[in-house]
């Protein structure tokens, strides 16, 4: 799900030449465009996490990803810019369900000593998701214009739609489940927070966690600064590749493609790296170390407008990228590890991507901005870059401790849900 969903972001980007030049943008036109789908999507990422702990990531997800491939493919049909807009509002809108799914799927089904490559997994989509659009946008295109790529990418939803609701239910219902694994996960899943209360806080609301200290605003402000430089990427890469380093057009996704491979491979690697470092200890973001690590890597975002080669530029990208890829990754399962109840996990999930959203939305317009006036892209990649210091900083020294609500005592807290019989 999270690859399709990335699928359907990148679809603009890799037909923005053909869009620009039927609908005559400019590149602050572009810009707007390319941001577009966040505007909706950070407006209803926290409505949706509410609805993701209320009533369960199965339908809250199926019916986000219907609506989204709908409107994916409604993009292949529009006559012009606005209600080309409108198609990307409502997909934005609708894909604000992912994250938060994807956080209770993982706090659901795995033990908290997996959560770091597990998160990793989940994430990785939103990295392989763009590398294959690069790699069929190119050759699709060409053949069929750029209207296919929205009917192609849609279609591919609406059917993964039928195996998630066909195929996916919580571990205490999936018929498919051996008896041991399913008592196994029940007994590991769950953070015990040192100083709290043994039992689940009740749901606290979203106010109330953000009172309760740090822990969730360092998260937060890490994944907007991580955020910035991945939609830098997401949206302006093709047209870098193809104005300031001159690759031809059938060539453009495929060196598109080579930095989201590689950190679609590298944000496994370091969630595996942090789960075996840890051991199973996660409460106290003991993660956010590895956070303040990758987000460093990230950095390396500035050096790109200096490398005069293309395979320099794809090396540096590929590099940062994995940095991205991996900072998302453990910043989410670090998320997982310090919210005390399962109960808060979608709307702190909703929370922060908010936030994130909040940076990255900002990315696509101001890089616009900064090709209209300046004619390159070295400031814009310049900014991305000294946004990563700020992170690592965040993750240091603010994501620490339980996220609980402080109205929360131990007489408060429910008792743990009777563990029921698997089926």
């Amino acid at each position: 799900m999270s690859l399709l969903s990335y699928v359907d972001r990148a679809t603009i980007s890799f037909a923005a030449t053909g869009i620009a030049h039927d609908f005559r943008l400019t590149p602050v036109a572009l810009g707007f465009l390319f941001s577009s789908f966040l505007w909706s999507y950070s407006a209803l990422v926290v409505p949706m996490g509410v609805m993701v702990d209320r009533f369960g990531p199965k339908r809250i997800a199926g019916l986000g990803l219907a609506v989204w491939s709908a409107a994916t493919v409604a993009g292949g049909l529009v006559p012009g810019y606005g209600s080309l807009l409108l198609t990307r509002l409502v997909m934005g809108g609708a894909e604000a369900v992912s994250n938060p799914s994807g956080a209770r799927v993982v706090r659901s089904w795995f033990p908290a000593a997996e959560r770091g490559i597990v998160t990793a997994l989940f994430n990785s989509g939103s990295y392989v998701g763009p590398a294959l659009c690069a790699l069929i946008a190119g050759p699709l295109i060409a053949a069929f214009g750029w209207r296919s790529l929205f009917f192609l990418s849609g279609v591919l939803g609406l059917i993964w739609l039928l195996f998630w609701l066909r195929m996916f239910e919580q571990p205490e219902r999936a018929r498919w489940l051996g008896e041991g694994e399913c008592q196994h996960i029940l007994a590991t899943r769950d953070t015990k927070q040192p100083g709290h209360a043994t039992g689940y806080p009740k749901a606290s609301g979203l106010l109330r966690l953000l009172r309760a200290g740090p822990g969730l605003w360092g998260v937060a402000v890490t994944q907007g600064c991580n955020v910035y430089a991945q939609y830098l990427f997401l949206t302006w890469l093709p047209s870098y590749l193809r104005h300031v380093l001159k690759v031809p057009t059938a060539n453009v996704g495929f060196w598109a493609a080579v930095p989201y491979a590689v950190a679609a491979a590298a944000c496994i690697v370091a969630g595996h790296a942090s789960d075996r470092l840890l051991r199973g200890r996660v409460a106290g973001g003991g993660r956010r170390l590895a956070v303040a690590a990758m987000a460093c890597i990230v950095a390396t975002v500035a050096a790109i407008p200096f490398a005069h080669t293309t395979t320099m530029a794809i090396l540096l990208a590929a590099l940062s990228l994995s940095g991205i890829a991996s900072t998302t990754s453990l910043n989410f399962a670090l998320l997982n590890d310090i919210v005390a109840s399962p109960s808060d996990v979608g709307v702190c999930m909703g929370f922060v991507v908010l936030v994130g959203n909040l940076f990255g939305l900002t990315a696509p317009i101001v890089t616009g901005y900064v090709v209209s006036t300046t004619g390159g892209y070295t400031a814009a990649f310049l900014a991305a870059g000294t946004l990563q210091i700020f992170g690592a900083a965040s993750a240091l020294l603010l994501s620490h401790g339980a996220i609980v609500a402080s109205h929360i005592s131990n007489t408060d807290a429910a008792p743990p849900p009777r563990t029921r019989e698997c089926k």
